[in-house]
């Protein structure tokens, strides 16, 4: 993504989006709509979206994305997680939302590597005029964070199917509905393993629902450890709360990175011998 955003068409089958869409139907009827400008106070967003629907995996797990994702973020975390799976429903009369970049979520040091990595998943058609959201070519990595200005925005104007694809240090931002139609879509958000989520995927997805997951799915959501021993239960990888019955009593198993194996390996007490 040498401009900071890519967009894939023909990512899904369309029947697959439709799908899920429908599912997600009556949430969005009972959704109230947000608070705040930033969030858009004629916009509609819930999240939790495994659970709502299984086409939802399809989503998250599509194996060209997750390429991707681990392309750009993998050699600044061991493994990646799930960062967000929301839904976004801009109603008519909504205006444009805040540039902004999703990675100023977190208050790291920015520049280094990649945060985050976001994938909009249409789920109505994204036009210039119902809200498509505008994306600033060039925005991202320092120099593109050091502009004093963003430049003009691109619309991504695309249908359901397409992935809307950006990292987490481009600029961007949901454009004004001007219609009198409804904008639906899905963002699905990887971030680097080591990082607390937007989403908190253990109250989203406690283990009686995350053991129903894939492995891979699961793993994505929280229930995996990334080395050295982070996001462990009683020292072991959360893993173990997705097996039934889960032991009352557990012993800390290290998990560690091989460098760290080595370099205990090679560690001599100079209090022995």
């Amino acid at each position: 993504m040498s401009d900071g955003y890519c967009i894939i068409p023909d990512a899904l089958p369309a029947a697959t989006v439709a799908a899920l869409d429908a599912d997600l139907d009556p949430v969005f009827a009972a959704t109230p709509f947000c608070q705040g400008r930033f969030y858009g106070e004629r916009t509609k967003r819930f999240g939790s979206l495994l659970r709502r629907s299984p086409h939802t995996a399809k989503l998250v797990l599509n194996p060209m994305i997750l390429s991707m994702v681990e392309a750009v973020l993998g050699s600044a975390c061991d493994r990646i997680q799930l960062n967000v799976a929301q839904a976004i429903e801009i109603h008519p009369g909504e205006v444009q939302q805040f540039p902004h970049r999703d990675h100023d979520m977190w208050q790291g040091e920015k520049g280094g590597h990649e945060y985050l990595v976001n994938v909009i998943w249409p789920l109505t058609p994204f036009a210039r005029e119902n809200g498509a959201t505008q994306i600033y070519p060039g925005s991202h990595g320092p120099s593109g964070m050091a502009r004093e200005e963003l430049g003009e925005p691109v619309v991504a104007e695309c249908g359901p199917g397409s992935a809307i694809c950006f990292l987490g240090s481009t600029a961007h931002g949901a454009g004004a509905n001007r219609t009198d139609h409804v904008r639906r879509g899905i963002v699905i958000g990887y971030c680097l393993g080591w990082l607390k989520p937007y989403e908190n995927q253990w109250l989203a997805y406690p283990p009686k629902v995350a053991r129903t997951f894939p492995r891979e799915l699961s793993s994505l959501a929280g229930y995996t450890q990334h080395r050295p021993n982070l996001g462990n239960y009683e020292g072991q990888c959360p893993s173990i709360l997705l097996g039934e019955p889960v032991p009352r009593h557990i012993g800390a198993i290290d998990a560690l990175r091989p460098d760290q194996e080595a370099m205990i390996a090679g560690f001599s007490d100079p209090a022995a011998g």
